[in-house]
């Protein structure tokens, strides 16, 4: 009888991790398989030092979700970099680092835009970044406005956005 639970437990987790959508890349010479990626060549690291790839706060690799990153400046000019709005809140609101100057990679684009003019798509069909709603952001509505179309979600600004992050701390507790 143990032997079908442990069968079954195997099973259990092969199929979690065929339905997940693990990440393939290890290297930016793979194929990747998520959404947020982009191999290391495109993505745009604003941090310094040997651990610049990596986020922060959760250390997930930044490339490897970089369409959810944000970076910010604390207030001794310290640039640091996020994979999520939700380390961003995390390093904000619990750390309590002054943080300042938010800015958020544009989906269409990859590059930096000020998080305060981005428009967010929030609780699309595409993955979320360290939070079950997602939240991917463009520099112009029109093409938010297409990303919803396409995947679902409702466009808002930053501090809507932000709102909506502080929540997963909340379920949390």
């Amino acid at each position: 009888m143990k032997i079908i639970y442990i069968i079954l437990a195997l099973l259990g987790i092969f199929l979690f991790n065929a339905c997940t959508g693990t990440v393939q890349q290890q290297t930016p010479q793979k194929t990747y398989t998520r959404f947020q990626s982009v191999p290391l060549s495109q993505a745009i690291l604003l941090q310094h030092g040997n651990k610049k790839e990596d986020c922060i706060i959760c250390g997930m690799h930044l490339p490897t979700f970089y369409k959810t990153n944000h970076a910010a400046t604390t207030k001794d000019h310290q640039i640091r970099q996020y994979c999520s709005l939700h380390c961003v809140v995390h390093d904000n609101e619990i750390n309590k680092t002054d943080l300042y100057d938010v800015k958020v990679v544009d989906v269409t684009t990859l590059k930096f835009i000020s998080a305060q003019s981005a428009y967010y798509v929030v609780g699309s069909m595409r993955e979320g970044t360290m939070s079950h709603f997602s939240k991917y952001a463009f520099a112009k509505r029109k093409n938010a406005d297409a990303f919803v179309k396409k995947y679902g979600g409702h466009v808002m600004n930053f501090y809507d956005a932000y709102t909506i992050a502080m929540q997963d701390f909340m379920t949390e507790e």
